[in-house]
C-alpha cells in the first residue's frame, strides 16, 4: 500500500506540479531509483509542453494584427500619419506634428436657390509647433454676383491639443481664429475639435464652433460639423461622408434664425505622399440651406519627414 501511495504522489507531481517533481530527488520522495528514472522523462515532457504554450499565443496575436501604413504613429505627438495633413475640408482633426508645414489652396462655391453663386478662394499655410500647437495664416478672396473678385481679408488661426494622440478619448483640441476683414467688421471664431479611429481604415471627426462679428450687425453663427471616411487604398484614396448644420442670426433677428443643413460625399486622393486633393459636394436640405456647397482643396506638405515611432494604432495593446 505504501508503494502505491508513493507512485500516486509521483504521478501527481508529474501532471500538476512539474517544477516540484523535477526538484525532488529519489531520496527526498522515498521512491525506488528505477521507478523514478521511468517517471522523470515524462515529467520533463510535461514541463516542455506547458512552457511553450504562452509563446505560441503571443506569436499568433502578432501575426494576425491588421495594419495600415497611414495609421502608424509618427512625430513627437505620436499621432497617426493620416492626421499630418487635412483629411476633411469641413471638419478639423488634431494638430500638425512639430515643424510640419502645409500649404493649401481652397475653392468653395455656394449655389443658392435664387440662382446666385458665391465663390470663396483661400490660400492657407499652416505650421506645427512643439507642445501640440499649430498656427495657420489665410489670404481670402471673394466673388459674388454682379461684382468683380476682390480681396476679402486675412485670418490667423491657432490650435492646441490637450495631450498626445490616444491619451484622451477623442483627442480633444481647441481652436481660435481672428478674421481681419477689409470692408465688414472683424470676426472671431472658437472651435472644439474631436477625432479618432473607429477601427482599421475608419476615421471620424466632429467640430462645434461659435463665430461672431465684433461690430456692425454682430452676425452670429453656431455650427456643428461631422465627417467619416474609409480608406480604400492605403495612403492614396479614401471615401466618406461629411455634414454641416448652421444656426445664423444678427442684431434684430435673434428670434428668427437662418437654419441650414448640408450633407454629401467626401473624396480624398493622394497622388503623391506629400500632396492631397479633396472634393466634397454637399447638398442643402430644407430651411435656408444653399442648394449645393462645394469644396475643392489642394494641399502640399513640406518641411517634415514622416518617421514612424510606434506600431499602428490598430495593433497597440496586443
Amino acid at each position: 500500500m505504501n508503494r502505491l501511495v508513493q507512485l500516486a504522489c509521483a504521478a501527481l507531481l508529474a501532471f500538476g506540479v512539474v517544477p516540484v517533481a523535477l526538484a525532488t530527488t529519489p531520496d527526498d520522495a522515498n521512491i525506488d531509483p528505477t521507478e523514478w528514472a521511468l517517471l522523470r522523462p515524462f515529467a520533463l515532457s510535461m514541463q516542455s509542453s506547458t512552457t511553450e504554450q504562452p509563446t505560441t499565443r503571443v506569436s499568433e496575436t502578432t501575426v494576425t494584427a491588421d495594419q495600415l501604413d497611414e495609421e502608424h504613429l509618427v512625430g513627437e505627438n505620436k499621432q497617426p500619419e493620416w492626421t499630418t495633413h487635412r483629411r476633411f475640408p469641413t471638419t478639423r482633426v488634431y494638430v500638425l506634428p512639430p515643424f510640419a508645414i502645409e500649404f493649401e489652396q481652397w475653392w468653395r462655391a455656394r449655389n443658392f436657390r435664387h440662382d446666385s453663386t458665391q465663390h470663396l478662394f483661400q490660400s492657407e499655410i499652416g505650421i506645427g509647433l512643439p507642445y501640440r500647437f499649430q498656427l495657420d495664416y489665410y489670404e481670402n478672396f471673394e466673388r459674388v454676383p454682379h461684382e468683380e473678385a476682390h480681396h476679402l481679408g486675412s485670418q490667423v488661426e491657432a490650435r492646441w491639443a490637450f495631450a498626445e494622440w490616444g491619451a484622451i478619448p477623442g483627442n480633444p483640441t481647441i481652436y481660435g481664429e481672428w478674421k481681419f476683414n477689409d470692408v465688414e467688421s472683424d470676426v472671431y471664431e472658437l472651435k472644439f475639435l474631436l477625432g479618432d479611429e473607429l477601427s482599421a481604415g475608419w476615421h471620424w471627426a466632429t467640430n462645434g464652433s461659435f463665430e461672431e462679428q465684433v461690430r456692425d450687425e454682430r452676425e452670429l453663427e453656431i455650427a456643428v460639423s461631422g465627417a467619416l471616411s474609409h480608406t480604400l487604398i492605403d495612403e492614396q484614396l479614401s471615401l466618406g461622408i461629411e455634414g454641416v448644420w448652421r444656426h445664423e442670426t444678427a442684431n434684430g433677428t435673434r428670434g428668427d434664425p437662418d437654419l441650414s443643413f448640408l450633407i454629401g460625399p467626401s473624396l480624398q486622393w493622394r497622388p503623391t505622399p506629400r500632396t492631397h486633393l479633396d472634393f466634397v459636394p454637399l447638398a442643402g436640405i430644407g430651411g435656408d440651406s444653399p442648394q449645393i456647397e462645394t469644396y475643392i482643396v489642394f494641399g502640399w506638405d513640406f518641411g517634415y519627414a514622416s518617421k514612424s515611432v510606434e506600431a499602428p494604432t490598430s495593433t497597440r495593446g496586443n
